[in-house]
């Protein structure tokens, strides 16, 4: 893996000055198209990613990380309200980055789970010219989808266990031991099944726990109880104006079940699909070689 190049990047909401920082894997001056990677989550900040970085090495594709607001190294803002949280904050975001390195006119997006829900939303948006293709990694084209997929998935589990999950839920003690405890059985299942979890994703989510603010605003509790402010949002009916090449993905096992991706196979012009069939949420721990030859093979 290439020595990282790290910086702060001055973001302006509403005229208060946050930071949001980032992480280059590679030359940006190089010629090589650069690469955008948006993490999940939102609020998981982005080293669980850095698999990927495997492609400034073997590729020489140049790759902008960034932590989100409200995450990770960038700028945490617990006492932010509810409202503060939205999609376009994070576009803004995003428009941000790509104006500070100036690649805003030549540039491929990748986004994993959350991340690929915001990369649908932002090319829906702000249709760029400058994008030539878009990664939609493990992510749902609609909340609502994403939880017909998740249900069947908890649908596999004991009943008593599928109790207990609602009794929490119903209660509001959805932070008691047991429910978290359950929580963390149904992720080793269906969000990363390496044992034990890499370090990267263990501190990623370290960082959630220490600061679940945008997560539990935006979310929810856990990732098969969608409470939060994204439970409505859908892209589905403008999946049509995602004019880019795009590759889909997602795992046998993933939270993101075939039922929530097939939207964007459906509907988007120019797409492909790869399919995992040993990984859950995270195929780039899971399938590391095979996932980094689809995403080289893809770019190139």
């Amino acid at each position: 893996m290439t020595q990282p190049q790290t910086g702060t990047i001055d973001f302006i909401v509403e005229g208060e000055t946050f930071q949001t920082v980032c992480e280059v894997f590679g030359d940006l001056k190089s010629g090589g198209r650069p690469l955008v990677a948006l993490h999940g989550g939102p609020g998981i900040p982005h080293p669980y990613m850095l698999p990927i970085a495997d492609l400034a090495a073997s590729q020489g594709i140049p790759i902008v990380f960034y932590d989100q607001i409200g995450c990770g190294l960038s700028t945490h803002l617990p006492d932010k309200p509810a409202e503060f949280w939205t999609v376009e904050l994070f576009m803004a975001e995003l428009d941000n980055v790509l104006a500070h390195f100036g690649i805003m006119n030549d540039f491929d997006l990748y986004g994993h789970s959350w991340g690929g829900m915001l990369a649908a939303n932002y090319v829906i948006s702000r249709n760029p010219k400058g994008l030539s293709c878009l990664i939609l990694s493990d992510a749902p084209a609609s909340m609502e989808l994403w939880a017909v997929g998740t249900n069947t998935l908890l649908s596999e589990f004991p009943q008593d266990f599928r109790e207990m999950l609602k009794k929490h839920e119903l209660a509001g003690t959805t932070d008691n031991e047991e429910y978290q405890q359950g929580i963390q059985r149904f992720n080793e299942k269906h969000l990363c099944t390496v044992k034990p979890w890499p370090a990267e994703l263990l501190s990623a989510f370290e960082a959630l726990e220490a600061d679940a603010t945008v997560y539990s605003t935006m979310i929810g509790p856990s990732e098969f109880n969608i409470t939060g402010t994204m439970k409505d949002w859908t892209v589905v009916d403008d999946l049509h104006k995602i004019t880019a090449s795009t590759l889909l993905i997602n795992g046998r096992y993933d939270d993101a079940q075939d039922v929530a991706v097939a939207p964007f196979f459906a509907r988007i012009p120019k797409v492909k699909w790869a399919h995992f069939a040993e990984s859950s949420h995270m195929p780039f721990f899971e399938e590391r070689e095979r996932y980094m030859k689809v995403l080289g093979d893809f770019l190139t």
